[in-house]
């Protein structure tokens, strides 16, 4: 099929690499020059593990290009659009580029298209595109829109593309119900997954509903965690003694510094912000924002017990990225971490394998260094914020012999306890 999508961001880039790699001739349209002609020579401006050379290959098989004009809606049976929906002040989605975007897809459309939002979007939103659209079209242009919501996880977007757990197809049109199931039949017959047809609204709700549940998750692992702490249970025990439950599961069970990324923060604020516009008040998620930010406090918190005071102490931070194996700082827990310990007039040295660049671009009055090691040299304690598997089996002996402190708080729980103290350093995790 010819297939156009609308974004290079995580899901454009790697949803289009992954069509194009199945065979489908694929054109994905940009906003930014720089980026896009340094996308058409293979160079890829986000870390995500096998995208570039997935990129490379397409291109060079003829099958994947990018491009700033819209021309190439016009031959499109299927146009994607996965940009940016950032919250406002209130918490609510920004739509403005997503509209933006509509209306120059409606302006270019010839003969039948359907145009499938794959951006996270508030309910409702595709009628309002729909509506749009049919303003701005050429009288000879046939459209139907669709939802079709991602659910790829940063650091293993590819697998997750290629091997779906299910495929959500939102539409109006049997003609475009029909069309996407026939495009997404190679990622079905790869895991056997089911397909989830449905109206627009509920695709739309089944996108939000899936990241705030998985922040709820988060949440309650970290509120155990607390409970444990101060009754003296092993959280990480007793939550892996609940994820057995066939019920429950073990993911997103896992205690740290609150969950952070460019889905779960966003979709919980406008998630709560939908209930509201509808006369809801969602209590539930409101305590689940409030936990995840008591998650990141708590760090704070250990540091200042463990150390008396922070003021004018040297600290070390392992990790930046949200998570291992992305670049990814998009209401990363660090930030704010970072931000607290230096309000608290903490000196602070830091190292993340892949996610400096953009860090540096937000977190300000930090040394950056290139290694495990330099951020521990006179270091009070050394925080692990990120858990890279370059950062799980680190010489404790090499960095006790550079630090004044030997004391490691360990907020993602990487570390055997035991082994840590008996090389000789104090050790603080979370839910231990």
């Amino acid at each position: 099929m010819k297939i156009t999508f609308v974004g290079h961001g995580y899901v454009g880039l790697v949803s289009a690499s992954i069509f194009a790699d199945l065979g489908n001739d694929v054109t994905v349209i940009g906003h930014t020059p720089q980026t896009v002609e340094n996308l058409n020579k293979g160079i890829v401006h986000i870390y995500e593990p096998g995208l570039t050379e997935l990129v490379e290959k397409n291109i060079n098989a003829g099958r994947l290009r990018f491009t700033l004009d819209y021309d190439s809606v016009k031959n499109a049976e299927i146009v994607f659009t996965g940009v940016g929906t950032p919250p406002k002040e209130s918490g609510e989605a920004d739509l403005s580029t997503v509209l933006e975007v509509a209306e120059s897809i409606g302006k270019n459309l010839s003969g039948y298209t359907v145009v499938v939002t794959k951006s996270t979007v508030p309910i409702g939103t595709n009628k309002k595109i729909k509506a749009l659209i049919e303003k701005v079209k050429d009288d000879k242009a046939e459209f139907d829109v669709a939802s079709c919501p991602e659910f790829l996880r940063q650091g293993s977007a590819i697998s997750d593309t290629l091997y779906p757990d299910r495929i959500v197809i939102g539409s109006e049109n049997k003609r475009a119900e029909d069309l996407l199931v026939e495009l997404h039949k190679p990622l079905q017959k790869n895991s056997d997954c089911p397909y989830v047809l449905c109206n627009l609204e509920t695709a739309e709700m089944i996108k939000y509903a899936a990241n705030s549940f998985l922040a709820m998750k988060i949440s309650f692992a970290n509120s155990i965690a607390q409970l444990s702490e101060a009754t003296g249970a092993d959280a990480l025990r007793a939550l892996e003694g609940i994820g057995f439950d066939k019920r429950i599961g073990s993911s997103f069970l896992q205690p740290g510094p609150g969950y952070g990324g460019s889905c779960f923060p966003k979709d919980v604020k406008a998630l709560i912000s939908i209930a509201g516009d509808y006369g809801y008040d969602f209590k539930l998620l409101k305590e689940v924002e409030a936990v995840n930010h008591s998650a990141k406090r708590l760090v704070v918190e250990k540091a200042e017990k463990l150390l008396k005071t922070i003021d004018g102490k040297k600290i070390g931070i392992l990790g930046l990225a949200f998570k291992p194996n992305t670049d990814d700082m998009r209401f990363a827990p660090s930030i704010e971490i970072i931000e607290w310990l230096q309000a608290k007039g903490a000196e602070i040295t830091a190292f993340d394998p892949q996610s400096m660049e953009k860090a540096k671009q937000i977190i300000t009055g930090i040394k950056y260094v290139d290694d495990i090691y330099s951020t521990a040299v006179d270091a009070d304690v050394v925080i692990v914020l990120t858990d890279w598997n370059e950062f799980k089996e680190i010489d404790f002996d090499k960095l006790k012999s550079v630090m004044k402190n030997p004391a490691v708080i360990d907020s993602r729980n990487i570390y055997d306890p035991k082994k840590v103290e008996d090389n000789g350093f104090v050790y603080v995790g979370v839910g231990r």
